[in-house]
């Protein structure tokens, strides 16, 4: 079942079950309750392989009756607009919902944590990647509650990869060295890697001896992902590309390649 159709379910699985949806409704904040922070992936984006990747969402928060439980939903889309989301930490509407582990680190402060999966094999796909939203509810044991639908945000990303290779090596001083490399990313619509097009990557060279790499130019990948160029050698010394990253792709740095110049 791909990505609309279990989200279908999902849907219609929190109605059900009485769940709120996103964006469905406004921020509500009865009693006297105190969100400390929501914190996603130990607030690092979320980067996905062709494998699942598994993330705790965890809050922190205060009350003077003492916290009772929490939940979350990751959620993208438009607001209040066909919202993508798990309705309670699990994609599959078919394994049992659980509450949030929460734990009191004092009579009135808890925090609570929940994991979540994102599965490139059976409903991510390479439209997902970007900012989704984090909703937080929040109970208390005298019946506060705080429910924001859009507390935080975080970043989905597909995993990149970056490689690089100078040659010849050795080679005589002054001659002409030919970098190559290929900057890939996660597919998640086929589960493998595929080139990634048209982005700035930095050619980049640190001195034998050095810590510190310098930036010789910038080359735009071609349209399977592939590097090249040229430059001079003129001393022994360690050669990579260096990718910023985008929004939906984290940055990607590769081994430096040495080159023994004679």
């Amino acid at each position: 079942m791909r990505k609309r159709a279990a989200f279908a379910v999902l849907t219609a699985v929190a109605a059900t079950a009485g769940l709120a949806v996103p964006g469905a409704h406004a921020d509500d904040i009865v009693g006297d309750i105190q969100v400390d922070g929501v914190v996603v992936n130990g607030g690092a984006n979320i980067v996905v392989d062709t494998a699942d990747k598994t993330i705790t969402v965890s809050v922190t928060a205060t009350d003077p009756s003492g916290i009772w439980d929490a939940d979350f939903y990751l959620w993208r889309g438009p607001d209040g607009t066909d919202p993508y989301y798990s309705a309670d930490g699990v994609i599959d509407p078919n394994e049992n919902i659980t509450p949030a582990d929460c734990v009191a680190s004092s009579s009135t402060t808890s925090t609570c944590s929940k994991t979540f999966t994102f599965e490139p094999d059976w409903w991510l796909t390479n439209a997902d990647a970007g900012t989704w939203k984090v909703q937080a509810q929040v109970w208390a044991n005298d019946g506060s509650y705080t429910d924001r639908w859009a507390y935080t945000t975080t970043r989905l990303q597909r995993h990149s990869k970056l490689t690089v290779n100078a040659s010849p090596e050795p080679i005589a001083k002054g001659r002409t060295l030919t970098i190559t490399g290929k900057l890939t990313r996660a597919n998640w619509d086929s589960l493998d890697h595929r080139g990634y097009t048209n982005q700035p990557v930095k050619l980049q060279f640190r001195k034998a001896g050095t810590t510190t790499y310098t930036t010789l130019k910038t080359v735009y990948t071609s349209s399977t992902g592939s590097l090249t160029a040229t430059a001079p050698a003129s001393a022994d010394g360690y050669w990579r590309w260096n990718f910023a990253g985008t929004t939906t792709t984290p940055p990607a740095k590769a081994t430096g390649d040495f080159v023994d110049v004679q």
